[in-house]
């Protein structure tokens, strides 16, 4: 199938409609996440189809996936034509796990952060309650209660 003049586009058309920055889409092209062609006098220039790429890009990039993950979530994408819905599905499909995942941390950030959260502080008088001594430490760094550890999952410490 051949391309018709609509279906390639310049880096500046790229970046005007996905609000990246030119110098981010050479970034992300020296990652290996975008692949440009070449116009007869070296000039890049992008499928039309690419500005779909980005635009996921820049989203994971926002939700937190690493560029690894996104550029192994990418690699399931065909090259050398547009993805369709079937492509874009299998794509999101991989990552759904991980994002309900980012989706329940966040969502006991939001619930719990004027609270108690595990981290080992002290600092609050509800960490008596729910960390006392903290407890929290046997299961390893960071706001065990965030990560997903429940207080209802610790061995709370014996009084000597």
């Amino acid at each position: 199938m051949a391309l018709k003049p609509g279906d390639i586009i310049s880096i500046g058309a790229l970046a005007e409609r996905t609000g990246a920055s030119v110098s981010a889409i050479r970034f992300y092209e020296k990652e290996g996440l975008i692949t440009p062609m070449r116009s007869g006098g070296n000039q890049r220039r992008y499928l039309r189809a690419d500005i779909r790429r980005l635009s996921f890009i820049r989203i994971a990039q926002q939700l937190g996936l690493s560029l690894e993950d996104i550029r192994g979530a990418l690699a399931s994408l065909p090259y050398g034509r547009t993805p369709n819905a079937k492509d874009w599905a299998k794509l999101a499909a991989a990552i759904r796990e991980d994002l309900n995942r980012r989706i329940e941390r966040l969502t006991r950030l939001r619930d719990n952060l004027d609270g108690c959260i595990g981290c080992g502080c002290l600092s609050m008088k509800t960490c008596a309650l729910w960390n006392p001594e903290d407890a929290a430490r046997e299961k390893g760094a960071g706001p065990r209660w965030v990560i997903g550890d429940r207080p209802s999952q610790m061995a709370l410490p014996r009084k000597a």
